[in-house]
């Protein structure tokens, strides 16, 4: 369903299409080893793909909830894939990239507002809550692909482990998506098939949802489970611990003026600094 959906409505943002083309000039310097200090260079592809791939998660909410009934999506600019439209834009862009900084960690950020009453059948809501972990791991299928393909052959090491980083970020944040946390998608997910009391009863929960499970990834027993799991799956996709570590380690670019880089990484990539 489309009624009242006007062109303005779905013409994409000039600044999502500004974050595609730094990201792009990015990567492209990555790639050619063009910029002076590359590091930063790739700092600005794995930001700029990263908040990408956040407003397409974001997008995929919205567009499910369209063809679901919800027509207030478009009047409220979340077609247009601009991040600034979203319900925080402080918690959709900058606290996930906060995380992805401290961390290296694909946690989501804020998120769509969707008016459920307009729509009916549960499995509608369900898919809704899916259509946006489900991004990211369609971005993740994407970003291994050239790994498990084969397809590296004559890439510079600095983007190849760019990449795997970038990967590792789709990845985590799938995983973490989809857990039935109140606030995740994973709890949206279920929700429609819980009982109105649970509903009610979880409901005070859902805001601090998010920083429960940022909290438990703190937990040094809790961090290790997770990231093993991930380094695992990531092998089966051909990615290896040590590609997603130097992609890690090279994002990081201020590390190098306190020469706190990995002198293995910086030396394969060839990167300046």
């Amino acid at each position: 369903m489309t009624t009242g959906i006007s062109r303005h409505d779905r013409r994409i943002s000039p600044v999502f299409l500004g974050i595609a083309a730094v990201t792009a000039a990015a990567g492209a310097a990555v790639w050619t080893g063009f910029a002076e200090q590359t590091g930063f260079a790739v700092f600005l592809f794995v930001t700029g793909a990263w908040i990408v791939s956040l407003c397409l998660h974001e997008y995929a909410h919205a567009r499910t909830a369209l063809h679901s009934g919800d027509i207030s999506i478009g009047e409220k600019g979340y077609l247009t894939l601009n991040p600034l439209k979203y319900t925080h834009a402080l918690l959709s862009v900058v606290l996930p990239v906060l995380f992805v900084i401290m961390g290296g960690i694909g946690l989501p950020g804020g998120a769509v507002y969707i008016e459920r009453g307009r729509i009916r059948g549960r499995w509608k809501h369900s898919l809704i809550s899916a259509a946006g972990p489900l991004t990211n791991v369609l971005f993740a299928v994407v970003c291994t692909a050239p790994f498990w393909l084969g397809g590296l052959d004559g890439v510079p090491l600095g983007f190849r482990f760019a990449l795997a980083f970038l990967a590792m970020l789709q990845v985590t944040a799938a995983i973490l998506n989809f857990v039935p946390v109140p606030g995740l998608d994973g709890y949206g997910v279920i929700e429609p098939w819980l009982s109105y009391r649970v509903r009610r009863q979880v409901e005070p929960f859902a805001p601090f949802g998010l920083i429960a499970v940022f909290a438990l990834l703190w937990v040094p027993e809790v961090n290790g489970v997770f990231f093993d799991a991930v380094d695992g799956l990531l092998r089966g996709l051909g990615v290896s611990d040590f590609e997603t570590y130097c992609g890690q380690d090279l994002y990081r670019f201020w590390r190098a003026f306190t020469d706190q880089q990995d002198p293995r990484c910086t030396a394969l990539a060839g990167l300046s600094g």
